[in-house]
């Protein structure tokens, strides 16, 4: 297995969430460091879908924009009450 190369860096955290951060570590049996990493990589992964998603949304929204196609209000909500039932239709095109 190739390691991952690794670089320092410095965070300042205050006195409180410096204790509660060694407090977790031993509890979970990790180094704070690990934690720290393992919480900035769940942000960061959140964040890029987030913005990804948007950039996704408003490239829809420009082309909703230009064409002016969308799906009625009343086939959406008629699509959606028929959820769990027998008759489920299908997604309004």
């Amino acid at each position: 297995m190739q390691a991952i190369p690794q670089t320092n860096s410095a965070i300042k955290l205050d006195e409180s969430l410096l204790t509660r951060l060694t407090a977790l570590s031993t509890l979970k049996s990790r180094s704070p460091q690990w934690l720290v990493n393992a919480a900035i990589e769940d942000y960061v992964t959140r964040e890029e879908t987030y913005e990804r998603e948007k950039a996704e949304d408003m490239l829809r929204w420009q082309n909703h924009q230009q064409s002016g196609h969308a799906v009625p209000h009343s086939s959406v909500a008629e699509w959606l009450s028929s959820w769990g039932s027998d008759n489920e239709l299908p997604c309004p095109k």
